[in-house]
């Protein structure tokens, strides 16, 4: 059955989450997710601008949700930033009444309008719940041989607005990481931030944060990390070289986006992944799973 959603990109398509992208685009063919990207989509207003202003940051995302509010589909969106802020927009729409006169005239000057009816998702909300782990472990062509992967969520996928899973111990994507044969490892800090931006502005404090992120998933097995949030992904891949050098660590475990995974598993390959894009290589890890795996 072919599936139907508005797809809100977000800036960071076009950046860091490049393979991001690339990797949701390939595996939403066998997965028959049709996509369909909303036209002339602007950027959510998320944390740097709405540190600097809410209202305009609130009216930036609110502009995206009136004009996929008239294509009546849910909106999804790969971005963790871009999936809270539309949800506090659409929020403050439902429960601000003084907000949502302030973002109604700006709509307004605009001539635009939003009724607040629209439904946004995190695409692995959709996968996870719409496609399901049985029909997603049909897809799966290639044996991962108990890959060992810590599934991490980062803190905007789950909260702090109700969500689609548990706020402090989901398991959508370990059991997704579970359903293309790999294994979920344990990961008490799955929820945990990664620093975000804050690499930018108090970069010791942020590596604090990864390097925390990165012992846990050593420390309990993981050979991979999967992500759902582009900025994550950068985090935690980008920056352990630096982590290692303000810290003593040698740390070396690839950082894959999810859906990299599932399109590793479902036999797509690697350059229309975007696999090679990692800072720190997956390849010897991959090829050790697959090996396994043929050797099994």
């Amino acid at each position: 059955m072919r599936r139907h959603y508005t797809f809100f990109p977000g800036c960071c398509l076009d950046g860091n989450g490049v393979a991001y992208g690339l990797s949701l685009l390939a595996v939403a063919k066998p997965m028959d997710l049709d996509l369909i990207e909303l036209e002339d989509w602007n950027c959510c207003g998320s944390t740097p601008q709405a540190s600097v202003s809410e209202v305009a940051s609130l009216c930036h995302s609110a502009r995206n949700l009136a004009l996929a509010e008239k294509k009546g589909l849910d909106i999804v969106t790969e971005c963790s930033d871009c999936y809270l802020m539309l949800c506090k927009t659409n929020r403050r729409f439902q429960e601000n009444t003084k907000m949502k006169a302030i973002l109604d005239a700006a709509l307004a000057a605009a001539g635009l309008e939003y009724h607040g009816t629209m439904r946004i998702r995190h695409i692995l909300d959709v996968i996870a719940n719409d496609i399901g782990y049985d029909e997603i472990k049909s897809k799966v062509k290639v044996n991962l041989g108990e890959l060992k992967v810590a599934p991490y969520y980062g803190c905007q996928v789950v909260r702090p607005l109700p969500s689609f899973d548990h706020p402090e111990d989901p398991q959508s994507l370990d059991k997704l990481v579970e359903s293309l044969g790999a294994k979920a490892t344990p990961f008490p800090l799955k929820t945990r931030c990664c620093g975000g931006s804050l690499i930018l502005s108090e970069e010791d404090l942020a590596l604090q944060s990864i390097h925390r992120l990165l012992e846990n998933a050593v420390s309990n097995g993981a050979e991979l990390i999967v992500t759902v949030c582009p900025l994550c992904q950068t985090n935690l891949d980008l920056y352990q070289g630096k982590v290692n050098k303000k810290f003593k660590t040698n740390y070396k475990i690839p950082v894959l986006f999810f859906t990299q995974l599932m399109g590793i598993a479902f036999g797509i390959d690697n350059k229309t992944l975007g696999i090679e894009k990692c800072i720190v290589s997956a390849d010897k890890v991959l090829a050790k799973s697959l090996k396994g795996a043929e050797g099994g």
